[in-house]
């Protein structure tokens, strides 16, 4: 029997504060409907200097380890995919080992390619356990990341922040992956970078858009080869992503999971045996199906909605909002993923729900985290934003917490609730 490795539960950390995005909008002179309807954006987390990396991964870890009962003398790997990373050389899963108490005995890496990041360390993770090599113990993987282009700019409203931690084990109770079937595409491009010493990013809005949906088609057209020779989709009255029961997308905007459904679709349209009876513009409209989003797409963007882009945590995010409303319904069926990273990497790949998928979510609580949180002005906002990276706020963290209270020597002091 071949064996079984995936995502066993996952939980979630986000800043304390968000700013309302109509607030932002009209703050901005701008008509709300610019931010709501056009990028599908409702809230946006708010991070303050203490709330880093490090900070927001070291919580949602300690989450999934605690709400999970997780027998941490059984983890062998601790992977943070970030591109928010605190120091050059010192890695943060080093600081989540230790502000964790974890065993001495696991390897503590980071994984960086922008938004990608994580998904390279989930991937490193499967299949260290699928080989062999883990000899039975588990991995966990934290997505951690602030995402941030400072005030009056073109990206303010796609700002945010937040982290995802995820158990990967031979127990894959939310989501057993296909292993083997998944596609990649990566090439060299100047979409969207960070020179170092900068807190802001640079990017190139409509380009990086294009890279996505290329790479998005290499990729997607990887994994439907892959899974076509071992029968999992098929030609036929439906297109191979039509079997899908559902599809999440890297969210940087919630506006782009539709953008690249349409892609996604129209590969399959080209591509099609009976391709040749349409005219491309006929394919074209038919990539655009409300029908199809409404159905495979939709359901997961409710928590990227209310917290913003999350860089490598986003397609975490999205999965954690899919599960949260949809696990029991779902248990049992195949959702596809697709996971982009700037500069640029793309992968997608599949993954069978699992039947203790709702009550996994159930532990994770995402809704009582939301519901913790203070909503701000934007004067108050603009005040967060505009506190130095070295200084932060000396505020108690809540219990199960951590902060960044101090940096000392160059060296980074955390406080636990």
């Amino acid at each position: 029997m071949k064996k079984q490795v995936g995502i066993e539960a996952l939980a979630i950390a986000v800043p304390r504060r968000y700013v309302d995005i109509e607030d932002l909008a009209r703050a901005r002179g701008v008509d709300p409907a610019k931010y709501t309807a056009g990028l599908g954006a409702k809230e946006m987390a708010v991070a303050d200097p203490g709330e880093d990396s490090v900070s927001l991964a070291a919580t949602a870890a300690a989450r999934l380890i605690q709400r999970n009962g997780v027998d941490t003398s059984r983890v062998g790997m601790l992977v943070v995919g970030t591109e928010t990373g605190v120091d050059h050389a010192k890695p943060v899963a080093s600081h989540v080992q230790g502000l964790l108490k974890l065993p001495k005995t696991m390897r503590t890496y980071d994984t960086q390619h922008a938004c990608y990041g994580g998904t390279a360390g989930l991937m490193a993770a499967v299949e260290w356990i699928a080989s062999g090599a883990g000899a039975g113990r588990s991995a966990i993987v934290v997505c951690s990341d602030i995402a941030r282009y400072g005030l009056n700019t073109a990206g303010e409203p796609t700002q945010g922040g937040g982290a995802v931690a995820l158990l990967v084990s031979e127990q894959p109770d939310l989501l057993s992956l296909d292993i083997g079937l998944n596609g990649v595409c990566s090439m060299d491009v100047y979409d969207f970078w960070r020179p170092l010493g900068r807190r802001e990013a640079v990017v190139d809005g409509h380009y990086s858009i294009s890279c996505y949906l290329d790479a998005l088609s290499g990729a997607y057209r990887g994994w439907r080869e892959r899974a076509l020779e071992h029968e999992v989709v098929r030609w036929g009255d439906s297109l191979p992503g039509e079997q899908l029961a559902r599809i999440l997308y890297h969210v940087p905007f919630c506006k782009m999971a539709r953008k690249a459904h349409t892609q996604l679709r129209l590969c399959d349209l080209e591509d099609a045996p009976n391709a040749a009876a349409s005219t491309p513009a006929a394919r074209e409209e038919a990539a655009k199906s409300t029908a199809s989003y409404d159905a495979q797409v939709a359901s997961s963007l409710g928590l990227n909605a209310r917290i913003g882009n999350v860089y490598t945590a986003s397609l975490y995010l999205a999965l954690a909002g899919l599960m949260n409303g949809e696990g029991a319904a779902l248990a049992g069926k195949r959702i596809g993923l697709l996971s982009y990273g700037s500069g640029c990497a793309a992968e997608f790949y599949s993954g069978v729900v699992g039947e203790k998928a709702a009550q996994r979510m159930a532990q994770a609580d995402v809704e009582a985290v939301l519901a913790k949180r203070e909503r701000v002005t934007v004067e108050e906002y603009e005040r967060i934003m505009r506190l130095a990276s070295d200084a932060p706020e000396q505020l108690t963290p809540a219990p199960g917490e951590f902060r960044l209270s101090e940096i000392r020597d160059f060296r980074r002091i955390y406080a636990a609730g």
